[in-house]
């Protein structure tokens, strides 16, 4: 058996999308600069996905901005926001996805005075410590937190940080590409800046995403060349994906009640198995707790053995089981998960940890299947 729980690195594209994208490949190629009839064209394709996306999110469509993915839209925030917007000092957490912590080890050498707020043993933001980072000084700031965390699931309280932001008058920048299509989000309620998604991640293609950025806020292109996506994001639009992109957001948005039902099953009956097989597990931040954790995430520090800790996900693979030591970007990495290592205790990082990441394709048989895999290899 063949069992795929890591749809927090990526997902299984839908038909309907390939669909999508295959006809737009086959009858729409003129390039949506051009103003002859074929662009013209192609251009409709855009701007209908962006007033669908739009509607969905609950905002205006000219502040969704097509673009690769989330770590050229994080990218593009933080460094323009320093750029075009004077912004001295910027606040963020230690157990961010790379494409913000990276960013901000750049921006810091260049000046800019990177702060961290605290975390409770969970992983979860410190609101309180927020705020007194905030009202440290009246110089411009930007607030970038993930909406989930990639690695161990827990969910930002993205109204608190919203209302602080606007308290000290701070952007709010917030990566929320675990988020989208999985969970309804209303920019119209919730005042939020900027804001980053990939298509990959809810069933759509890969290299293509969307920033929001509120039509208050003011930035410049961050990559050099034409004046595509309102002057905001120069290069030719990547048509076929945008609209696969757009059809798989309005499949989860459709669908999202149903499948997070289902989905959120599958994570609670995995977590029964695996406490009746180890009565002393834990699970890693708050992915155990479904009330403050995404559905779609459950991050497991095993109590094994040294010996057997060290081939535990090679053996998964032998036995077809995908799942992540971490997050992907960083699984064939020897440094670890950088998340894991802020929030664990000393005895729980000398165990393995597995991040397995779920979607509607998955079932309890797979969860089974996962099961006595593992008591095998306890057991061996």
């Amino acid at each position: 058996m063949n069992v795929y729980f890591d749809n927090a690195a990526t997902t299984k594209v839908r038909a309907e999308v390939i669909d999508d994208i295959s006809n737009v490949l086959k009858d729409c190629f003129g390039n949506p600069s051009s103003t002859h009839s074929f662009g013209r064209s192609a251009k409709s394709y855009i701007e209908t996905s962006r007033k669908s996306i739009a509607k969905i999110l609950n905002c205006e469509p000219s502040e969704i901005i097509f673009n690769s993915g989330g770590t050229e839209s994080d990218n593009s925030i933080l460094k323009c926001a320093v750029k075009d917007l004077g912004i001295k000092h910027i606040i963020s957490s230690k157990i961010e996805h790379h494409a913000v912590t990276h960013t901000l080890d750049e921006l810091e050498m260049q000046g800019v005075n990177v702060h961290y707020v605290k975390l409770s043993e969970n992983g979860n933001v410190d609101i309180d410590n927020l705020e007194y980072l905030l009202n440290l000084n009246d110089e411009p700031k930007l607030v970038t937190l993930m909406y989930i965390n990639n690695e161990i699931g827990n969910i930002l309280d993205v109204k608190s940080v919203s209302d602080l932001c606007q308290k000290y008058n701070s952007l709010f920048h917030t990566d929320a590409v675990q988020a989208v299509g999985h969970y309804k989000i209303d920019l119209k309620s919730i005042k939020i800046d900027f804001l980053s998604s990939a298509g990959h991640k809810f069933h759509g293609p890969k290299g293509v995403g969307f920033t929001y950025i509120n039509k208050s806020t003011k930035i410049k292109s961050f990559i050099c060349g034409g004046p595509q996506e309102r002057g905001l994001r120069a290069g030719t639009e990547s048509v076929h994906n945008i609209v696969g992109m757009t059809k798989a957001l309005e499949i989860a948005d459709k669908n999202m009640e149903q499948e997070a039902k289902f989905v959120l099953s599958i994570k609670e009956y995995m977590i029964d198995c695996l406490k009746k097989l180890f009565p002393d597990i834990h699970f890693n931040g708050e992915s155990g707790n479904i009330k403050n954790s995404t559905y779609t995430i459950l991050n497991v520090c095993f109590p094994i053995s040294n010996d057997k800790a060290a081939m535990l996900d090679f053996n998964l693979d032998l036995k077809g089981i995908a799942c992540s030591k971490g997050s992907a970007c960083q699984s064939g990495s020897s440094e670890g998960s950088h998340v894991l290592s802020e929030i664990q205790s000393e005895d729980q990082k000398k165990f393995p940890s597995v991040r397995f990441s779920f979607s509607h394709n998955n079932n309890m048989d797979e969860v089974d299947y996962l099961i006595e895999t593992l008591k095998e290899l306890s057991n061996s």
